[in-house]
């Protein structure tokens, strides 16, 4: 059986990568699973650069010990807002310094946004995916949703941006969706969709 090893030690990201990708003929595991103790450092300029360096750097360890018959996937996300010129971008989960604060992230990112109308809060969730086999044939999937970003934080589920990004079909953000709601259509969501098609060719 192929194995589908994705880069990354997100819980929650497994548990969604391996909910979409059920009932294909994949061992799906993680980085931990696997006892990589890798720290890709994510420095390109775009959210495909990061994921594609992560996706390589975790095929190469793999290749180097000799493993075959496996698809390494990793993923780059992020927050645009058309009004910041695409800001937080590749810096979203850095935004205010610390990788991971969320709290100061939406801080800085209302602070931006002060005063700003909401016709000119347009934002849209990006995510890229990255897939590199064993034969180093990359592929590439993203996804996107469209929404604005509030003023005031609105919710306490997901985690990022959840709480200040608005999503107009569901009438509510994404920090007041359930999960079930956000991965019908988040953009992680769309992108693993996607994925799930190019994967099918490996089978």
């Amino acid at each position: 059986m192929k194995k589908l090893v994705i880069a990354s030690n997100n819980t929650g990201k497994i548990k969604e990568i391996k909910k979409i990708l059920d009932g294909l003929s994949l061992e799906v595991v993680s980085l931990k699973d696997e006892n990589i103790d890798i720290d890709v450092i994510e420095d390109g300029d775009t959210f495909e650069e990061n994921a594609r360096k992560k996706a390589q750097e975790i095929c190469n360890f793999l290749l180097s010990k000799g493993e075959d018959n496996f698809i390494v996937l990793s993923d780059d996300s992020g927050l645009e807002v058309e009004y910041l010129n695409g800001e937080p971008g590749v810096y979203s989960a850095r935004y205010a310094g610390n990788h991971g604060d969320d709290k100061k992230n939406n801080e800085k990112l209302l602070e931006k946004l002060r005063g700003v109308s909401k016709e000119n809060r347009n934002a849209r969730f990006v995510c890229q995916l990255a897939l590199i086999d064993n034969n180093n044939i990359y592929n590439k999937v993203t996804g996107y949703v469209e929404g604005y970003i509030l003023e005031n934080i609105s919710g306490k589920g997901g985690f990022g941006y959840d709480p200040l990004f608005f999503y107009p079909p569901l009438n509510k953000s994404f920090g007041e969706a359930t999960s079930e709601e956000k991965n019908l259509i988040s953009h992680r969501g769309v992108a693993l969709k996607k994925l799930k098609d190019i994967i099918k060719e490996y089978l």
